[in-house]
């Protein structure tokens, strides 16, 4: 069963990206980046992580993101090949804020 959750993660991934940069018309959305996806055992829920280049407004591009969410799994059934298309669940991923914010904090001790 993992292999095919795997395998289902990898393509929303793909074309989750590919339609939120080629389809989704909305400028209030800006610059995204899907950096993963989890997909629930049972394949009814997917957690796409987005992470925004323009750190500005952020909250308001999460929102503008979300009202879009229901054309983009309508895309994305078009484009799966399973019977059941998974719930989209945007989350934003903080992790390389968090990174850089580790990676200051040891350069700090390293230079004491």
């Amino acid at each position: 069963m993992a292999y095919k959750q795997d395998k289902v993660s990898v393509s929303v991934l793909k074309y989750v990206s590919d339609i939120i940069q080629f389809e989704v018309k909305n400028p209030e959305i800006g610059f995204v980046t899907v950096t993963g996806v989890d997909v629930s055992g049972d394949l009814s829920i997917a957690k796409v992580y987005v992470s925004f280049l323009d750190k500005k407004n952020v909250e308001a591009r999460f929102e503008a993101l979300n009202r879009s969410k229901g054309y983009i799994r309508s895309l994305l059934a078009k484009k799966l090949t399973i019977r059941k298309v998974p719930s989209l669940v945007f989350i934003i991923d903080d992790s390389y804020e968090k990174g850089m914010k580790i990676e200051n904090l040891i350069k700090e001790v390293g230079n004491k």
